[in-house]
């Protein structure tokens, strides 16, 4: 990769002096409207790489929980086209302005990652930072958070023992619910609260909607056979996601 950079790099310092453009120089003092086919190459051919470098760190850091194939090719497209964009404005404050508007957008994903999403916004400020001919500080950029990014996901940074996950027993109507399941939840959970209750199945039924942070070493299959002995075998599940329900500490 290392190798790569520097291909790239004196790639760049021989198309920049032909050119006579510094890719550190303000793009001010570059002239904007005056873009040159040897510019447009360095600054669309800048991008399609540190995209290309953004999407590998990406696949390194999440080899283990896995990823999709589009969310990578998401990464390695999306700074070539905002460096493009950028490129037809014709003033810096207009490309500045551009730029402000796509942090507007809300990129969603399924789950909603939200380091997924940073990673869009990463891509995007590398595009950004080509686009109006800032190259080497987009390049000097990328490797200092692509090494953090490496080292924090090498280190576990901020890796918990426990999940967050949400929890929804459903039980008959009968059922005085208050305090039945607390005992089994005490044992099998380091944190539990009750957010939501709310009926089902026209009224016959309730749903009782926990927040829950559960050890990785419990059996999960003892503790929810537990959970259905009190609930009368009725229907339980336990979700990975601590809001997949749109339940909000306050």
């Amino acid at each position: 990769m290392l190798a790569a950079i520097n291909f790239f790099g004196n790639v760049l310092k021989n198309e920049s002096e032909a050119v006579g453009t510094d890719i550190f120089a303000s793009p001010s003092a570059q002239a904007i409207t005056d873009i040159t086919l040897g510019q447009f190459c360095i600054c669309v051919g800048a991008a399609l790489l540190i995209g290309f470098l953004i999407s590998l760190v990406y696949i390194f850091c999440h080899r283990k929980e896995g990823y999709s194939q589009s969310y990578v090719f998401t990464i390695i497209m999306l700074p070539t086209i905002v460096s493009l964009i950028l490129l037809l404005i014709n003033t810096t404050a207009g490309a500045l302005s551009l730029a402000g508007a796509f942090t507007l957008v809300r990129f969603r994903s399924v789950p909603g990652d939200p380091k997924d999403i940073a990673y869009i916004f990463f891509s995007m400020a590398a595009g950004v930072a080509c686009g109006i001919g800032y190259i080497g500080f987009a390049v000097i950029f990328f490797l200092v958070l692509g090494v953090v990014m490496f080292v924090l996901s090498e280190m576990n940074f901020g890796g918990c023992k426990t999940r967050h996950m949400t929890l929804k027993i459903t039980i008959p109507e009968n059922l005085d619910y208050q305090g039945v399941f607390d005992p089994v939840l005490s044992r099998y959970t380091r944190f539990h609260k009750l957010r939501r209750v709310k009926t089902t199945n026209f009224g016959t039924l309730f749903e009782l909607i926990y927040s829950v942070d559960v050890s990785e070493d419990i059996d999960q299959k003892k503790f929810i056979d537990e959970l259905r002995a009190l609930n009368g075998n009725m229907t339980i599940n336990l979700v990975f996601f601590k809001y997949d329900d749109k339940i909000y500490e306050g």
